[in-house]
Protein backbone atom coordinates (compact mmCIF):
# COMPACT_ATOMS: atom_id res chain seq x y z
CA UNK A 1 0.00 0.00 0.00
CA UNK A 2 1.12 3.16 -0.97
CA UNK A 3 2.46 5.07 2.27
CA UNK A 4 3.35 9.23 3.22
CA UNK A 5 6.46 8.80 1.36
CA UNK A 6 5.00 7.24 -1.91
CA UNK A 7 1.64 9.36 -1.36
CA UNK A 8 3.73 12.61 -1.05
CA UNK A 9 5.82 12.18 -4.20
CA UNK A 10 2.85 11.34 -6.45
CA UNK A 11 1.05 14.33 -5.02
CA UNK A 12 4.43 16.50 -6.05
CA UNK A 13 3.94 15.00 -9.47
CA UNK A 14 0.12 15.40 -9.62
CA UNK A 15 0.59 19.27 -8.61
CA UNK A 16 3.03 19.94 -11.47
CA UNK A 17 0.60 18.49 -14.23
CA UNK A 18 -2.71 19.36 -13.28
CA UNK A 19 -3.35 22.04 -11.39
CA UNK A 20 -4.66 24.89 -12.99
CA UNK A 21 -5.63 22.43 -16.11
CA UNK A 22 -9.37 21.47 -16.63
CA UNK A 23 -11.09 17.51 -15.68
CA UNK A 24 -12.50 17.23 -18.83
CA UNK A 25 -14.21 13.67 -18.00
CA UNK A 26 -13.83 10.68 -15.96
CA UNK A 27 -14.39 7.86 -16.97
CA UNK A 28 -14.96 4.46 -14.73
CA UNK A 29 -14.62 0.81 -15.70
CA UNK A 30 -14.34 -0.97 -12.18
CA UNK A 31 -17.78 -1.46 -11.22
CA UNK A 32 -16.59 -1.13 -7.99
CA UNK A 33 -14.33 1.38 -7.39
CA UNK A 34 -17.09 4.51 -6.90
CA UNK A 35 -17.65 4.20 -3.64
CA UNK A 36 -20.20 7.54 -3.34
CA UNK A 37 -23.30 8.62 -4.17
CA UNK A 38 -23.52 12.44 -3.81
CA UNK A 39 -22.27 14.89 -5.66
CA UNK A 40 -22.12 12.64 -8.62
CA UNK A 41 -19.12 12.27 -10.79
CA UNK A 42 -20.40 14.51 -13.54
CA UNK A 43 -19.87 17.42 -10.80
CA UNK A 44 -16.74 17.27 -11.65
CA UNK A 45 -16.40 17.76 -15.49
CA UNK A 46 -15.05 21.13 -17.03
CA UNK A 47 -13.73 22.33 -13.57
CA UNK A 48 -10.07 23.14 -13.14
CA UNK A 49 -8.33 21.73 -10.64
CA UNK A 50 -7.34 24.08 -7.62
CA UNK A 51 -5.25 21.73 -5.37
CA UNK A 52 -3.96 18.31 -4.88
CA UNK A 53 -2.83 17.31 -0.95
CA UNK A 54 -2.46 14.39 1.20
CA UNK A 55 -5.28 13.29 3.78
CA UNK A 56 -3.55 10.84 5.49
CA UNK A 57 -2.64 7.75 2.87
CA UNK A 58 -5.68 9.14 0.32
CA UNK A 59 -4.96 11.66 -2.90
CA UNK A 60 -7.51 14.33 -2.43
CA UNK A 61 -7.68 16.31 -5.49
CA UNK A 62 -9.74 19.66 -4.99
CA UNK A 63 -11.43 21.42 -8.31
CA UNK A 64 -13.50 24.34 -8.69
CA UNK A 65 -16.46 24.83 -6.97
CA UNK A 66 -15.44 22.59 -3.30
CA UNK A 67 -15.75 19.72 -5.54
CA UNK A 68 -13.30 17.12 -4.52
CA UNK A 69 -12.04 13.38 -6.52
CA UNK A 70 -10.61 11.61 -3.11
CA UNK A 71 -8.63 8.19 -4.44
CA UNK A 72 -7.42 5.73 -1.63
CA UNK A 73 -5.18 3.55 -3.59
CA UNK A 74 -5.22 0.77 -0.89
CA UNK A 75 -3.06 -2.27 -1.83
CA UNK A 76 -2.28 -2.64 -5.22
CA UNK A 77 -3.77 0.78 -6.45
CA UNK A 78 -1.26 2.83 -8.68
CA UNK A 79 -1.20 5.78 -11.01
CA UNK A 80 -0.17 6.50 -14.25
CA UNK A 81 0.29 9.68 -16.44
CA UNK A 82 -0.15 9.91 -20.12
CA UNK A 83 0.14 12.51 -22.73
CA UNK A 84 -1.00 10.44 -25.53
CA UNK A 85 -4.97 9.11 -26.28
CA UNK A 86 -5.80 6.20 -23.37
CA UNK A 87 -8.58 3.65 -23.51
CA UNK A 88 -9.71 2.12 -20.35
CA UNK A 89 -8.53 -1.52 -21.70
CA UNK A 90 -7.11 -4.37 -19.96
CA UNK A 91 -7.83 -6.27 -16.99
CA UNK A 92 -5.78 -3.64 -14.22
CA UNK A 93 -7.39 -0.39 -15.81
CA UNK A 94 -10.32 0.86 -13.69
CA UNK A 95 -10.52 4.49 -14.17
CA UNK A 96 -8.88 7.36 -16.44
CA UNK A 97 -9.28 11.41 -15.57
CA UNK A 98 -8.58 13.18 -18.77
CA UNK A 99 -7.59 16.29 -18.24
CA UNK A 100 -6.62 18.96 -20.88
CA UNK A 101 -3.49 18.05 -21.14
CA UNK A 102 -3.12 14.65 -20.14
CA UNK A 103 -4.59 11.67 -18.70
CA UNK A 104 -4.20 10.04 -15.26
CA UNK A 105 -4.93 5.94 -15.39
CA UNK A 106 -5.87 4.34 -12.44
CA UNK A 107 -4.42 0.68 -12.30
CA UNK A 108 -5.10 -2.34 -9.50
CA UNK A 109 -3.33 -5.14 -9.62
CA UNK A 110 -4.40 -8.59 -8.88
CA UNK A 111 -8.20 -10.11 -8.44
CA UNK A 112 -9.31 -7.84 -5.19
CA UNK A 113 -10.99 -4.67 -6.31
CA UNK A 114 -10.02 -2.31 -2.97
CA UNK A 115 -9.04 1.28 -4.76
CA UNK A 116 -11.81 3.73 -3.88
CA UNK A 117 -12.69 7.02 -5.65
CA UNK A 118 -14.83 9.46 -3.86
CA UNK A 119 -16.39 12.87 -4.55
CA UNK A 120 -16.74 15.04 -1.29
CA UNK A 121 -17.81 18.50 -1.00
CA UNK A 122 -15.83 21.26 0.49
CA UNK A 123 -13.74 20.80 3.87
CA UNK A 124 -16.83 19.67 5.71
CA UNK A 125 -16.63 16.44 3.21
CA UNK A 126 -12.79 15.73 3.45
CA UNK A 127 -13.04 15.26 7.17
CA UNK A 128 -15.60 12.99 6.94
CA UNK A 129 -12.77 10.76 5.20
CA UNK A 130 -10.21 11.75 7.92
CA UNK A 131 -9.02 9.53 10.50
CA UNK A 132 -7.75 11.92 12.85
CA UNK A 133 -4.31 10.59 13.04
CA UNK A 134 -1.19 12.77 14.16
CA UNK A 135 0.83 13.79 11.03
CA UNK A 136 4.50 12.64 12.07
CA UNK A 137 5.94 15.78 10.15
CA UNK A 138 4.24 17.72 11.50
CA UNK A 139 3.97 17.56 15.36
CA UNK A 140 6.19 17.93 18.00
CA UNK A 141 7.80 15.23 20.89
CA UNK A 142 4.98 15.85 22.91
CA UNK A 143 2.21 15.60 20.45
CA UNK A 144 3.90 12.17 19.42
CA UNK A 145 4.48 10.64 22.52
CA UNK A 146 0.55 11.69 23.44
CA UNK A 147 -0.74 9.79 20.67
CA UNK A 148 1.51 6.94 21.26
CA UNK A 149 0.61 7.17 25.14
CA UNK A 150 -3.34 7.78 24.90
CA UNK A 151 -4.52 4.13 24.31
CA UNK A 152 -2.31 0.53 25.24
CA UNK A 153 -1.37 -1.26 21.71
CA UNK A 154 1.68 -3.09 20.67
CA UNK A 155 4.34 -0.36 18.61
CA UNK A 156 3.34 -2.04 15.34
CA UNK A 157 -0.16 -1.49 15.55
CA UNK A 158 -0.14 1.75 17.11
CA UNK A 159 2.58 3.15 14.52
CA UNK A 160 -0.38 1.88 11.57
CA UNK A 161 -3.21 2.81 12.82
CA UNK A 162 -4.34 6.01 10.91
CA UNK A 163 -6.47 7.21 13.83
CA UNK A 164 -2.97 7.16 15.74
CA UNK A 165 -0.45 8.31 13.23
CA UNK A 166 -1.39 9.59 9.66
CA UNK A 167 0.01 8.26 6.50
CA UNK A 168 2.24 4.95 7.83
CA UNK A 169 1.64 1.73 6.81
CA UNK A 170 3.10 -1.56 7.12
CA UNK A 171 6.28 -1.15 5.36
CA UNK A 172 7.61 2.34 6.91
CA UNK A 173 6.76 1.00 10.37
CA UNK A 174 9.19 -1.82 9.87
CA UNK A 175 11.67 0.63 9.11
CA UNK A 176 10.90 3.00 11.77
CA UNK A 177 11.54 0.49 14.33
CA UNK A 178 14.37 -1.12 13.34
CA UNK A 179 15.86 2.12 13.01
CA UNK A 180 15.07 2.88 16.73
CA UNK A 181 15.81 -0.54 17.68
CA UNK A 182 12.44 -1.63 19.08
CA UNK A 183 10.26 -4.74 18.90
CA UNK A 184 6.90 -4.06 17.17
CA UNK A 185 5.17 -6.13 20.52
CA UNK A 186 6.26 -3.74 22.66
CA UNK A 187 3.40 -2.14 24.22
CA UNK A 188 3.28 1.39 24.16
CA UNK A 189 2.21 2.01 28.25
CA UNK A 190 5.64 0.54 29.00
CA UNK A 191 8.12 2.63 26.95
CA UNK A 192 10.15 5.09 28.78
CA UNK A 193 10.48 8.63 27.85
CA UNK A 194 13.98 7.90 26.12
CA UNK A 195 12.35 4.92 23.62
CA UNK A 196 9.73 7.22 22.80
CA UNK A 197 11.93 10.62 22.37
CA UNK A 198 14.16 7.61 19.98
CA UNK A 199 10.78 6.25 18.11
CA UNK A 200 10.39 10.02 16.89
CA UNK A 201 13.43 10.71 15.87
CA UNK A 202 13.39 7.52 14.05
CA UNK A 203 9.91 7.98 12.66
CA UNK A 204 10.47 11.52 11.13
CA UNK A 205 14.32 10.25 9.85
CA UNK A 206 13.04 6.89 7.86
CA UNK A 207 9.91 9.47 6.61
CA UNK A 208 12.23 12.08 5.31
CA UNK A 209 14.96 10.19 3.99
CA UNK A 210 12.74 7.83 1.83
CA UNK A 211 10.75 10.55 0.50
CA UNK A 212 14.19 12.43 -0.45
CA UNK A 213 14.51 8.87 -2.17
CA UNK A 214 11.85 8.05 -3.91
CA UNK A 215 11.69 12.02 -5.13
CA UNK A 216 15.39 11.30 -6.33
CA UNK A 217 14.43 8.19 -8.08
CA UNK A 218 11.75 9.90 -9.84
CA UNK A 219 13.73 12.46 -11.98
CA UNK A 220 10.97 14.69 -12.54
CA UNK A 221 9.20 12.49 -13.97
CA UNK A 222 5.98 10.69 -13.12
CA UNK A 223 6.66 8.13 -10.55
CA UNK A 224 6.61 5.00 -11.79
CA UNK A 225 7.32 0.99 -10.10
CA UNK A 226 5.71 2.33 -6.42
CA UNK A 227 5.76 -0.57 -4.23
CA UNK A 228 6.10 -1.45 -0.63
CA UNK A 229 9.15 -4.03 -1.46
CA UNK A 230 12.41 -1.78 -2.04
CA UNK A 231 16.22 -3.57 -1.83
CA UNK A 232 17.49 -0.45 -0.31
CA UNK A 233 15.29 -1.04 2.84
CA UNK A 234 16.89 -2.70 5.91
CA UNK A 235 13.86 -5.21 7.13
CA UNK A 236 10.82 -4.95 5.47
CA UNK A 237 10.64 -7.54 2.80
CA UNK A 238 13.74 -8.91 3.53
CA UNK A 239 12.91 -11.78 5.39
CA UNK A 240 15.53 -14.35 5.45
CA UNK A 241 18.48 -11.92 4.29
CA UNK A 242 21.35 -9.71 6.88
CA UNK A 243 20.49 -7.07 8.27
CA UNK A 244 22.53 -3.91 7.70
CA UNK A 245 23.40 -3.36 11.05
CA UNK A 246 23.84 -6.43 12.76
CA UNK A 247 24.25 -8.87 10.06
CA UNK A 248 21.95 -11.51 11.25
CA UNK A 249 18.77 -12.99 9.49
CA UNK A 250 15.95 -11.07 9.46
CA UNK A 251 12.81 -12.55 10.84
CA UNK A 252 8.74 -12.51 10.17
CA UNK A 253 6.07 -12.42 12.35
CA UNK A 254 3.02 -13.32 9.77
CA UNK A 255 -0.80 -12.72 9.99
CA UNK A 256 -3.78 -12.24 7.81
CA UNK A 257 -2.06 -11.08 4.48
CA UNK A 258 0.79 -8.95 6.12
CA UNK A 259 4.22 -9.53 7.90
CA UNK A 260 6.53 -7.83 10.23
CA UNK A 261 9.75 -7.70 9.90
CA UNK A 262 12.38 -7.25 12.27
CA UNK A 263 16.01 -8.43 13.51
CA UNK A 264 15.86 -9.58 16.64
CA UNK A 265 19.54 -9.07 18.05
CA UNK A 266 18.42 -5.33 17.22
CA UNK A 267 14.91 -4.99 17.81
CA UNK A 268 14.34 -7.70 20.43
CA UNK A 269 17.57 -8.26 22.07
CA UNK A 270 17.73 -11.46 20.44
CA UNK A 271 14.46 -13.21 21.49
CA UNK A 272 12.31 -14.55 18.44
CA UNK A 273 9.06 -13.39 18.13
CA UNK A 274 6.50 -16.34 17.81
CA UNK A 275 4.87 -16.36 14.09
CA UNK A 276 1.24 -17.03 15.00
CA UNK A 277 0.96 -19.75 12.52
CA UNK A 278 4.04 -22.00 12.93
CA UNK A 279 4.07 -21.42 16.75
CA UNK A 280 0.33 -22.41 17.09
CA UNK A 281 1.56 -25.73 15.67
CA UNK A 282 4.61 -26.30 17.34
CA UNK A 283 3.82 -25.17 20.60
CA UNK A 284 6.94 -25.73 23.17
CA UNK A 285 8.69 -26.24 20.17
CA UNK A 286 9.01 -23.14 19.05
CA UNK A 287 12.60 -21.96 19.22
CA UNK A 288 13.18 -18.71 21.35
CA UNK A 289 16.45 -17.54 20.08
CA UNK A 290 18.28 -17.55 16.86
CA UNK A 291 20.68 -19.87 18.15
CA UNK A 292 18.06 -22.29 18.70
CA UNK A 293 15.84 -21.64 15.61
CA UNK A 294 19.42 -22.35 13.81
CA UNK A 295 20.20 -25.66 15.38
CA UNK A 296 16.83 -26.76 14.82
CA UNK A 297 16.91 -25.73 10.83
CA UNK A 298 20.14 -27.64 11.10
CA UNK A 299 18.76 -30.79 12.71
CA UNK A 300 16.02 -31.39 10.27
CA UNK A 301 18.23 -30.48 7.67
CA UNK A 302 20.82 -33.65 8.74
CA UNK A 303 17.81 -35.82 9.42
CA UNK A 304 16.84 -35.41 5.84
Amino acid sequence: MPELPDVTVYIEALRERIVDHELKRVFVKGPFLLRSVAPPLSASFGKKVTEVRRIGKQIAIGLEGEVNLVLHLMIAGRLHWKTSAVKVGGRNALATFQFDNGTLLLTEAGTQRRAALRVVEGEAGLETLNAGGVEPLDCDLAAFAAALRAENHTLKRSLTDPHIFSGIGNAYSDEILHRAQLSPIAMTSKLSDEEIARLFEATRASLIEWTDRLREQSHGEFPEGVTAFRPEMAVHGRYGQPCPRCGAKVQRIRYAANETNYCAPCQTGGRLLADRALSRLMHEDWPKTLEELEAMKKERKDAV
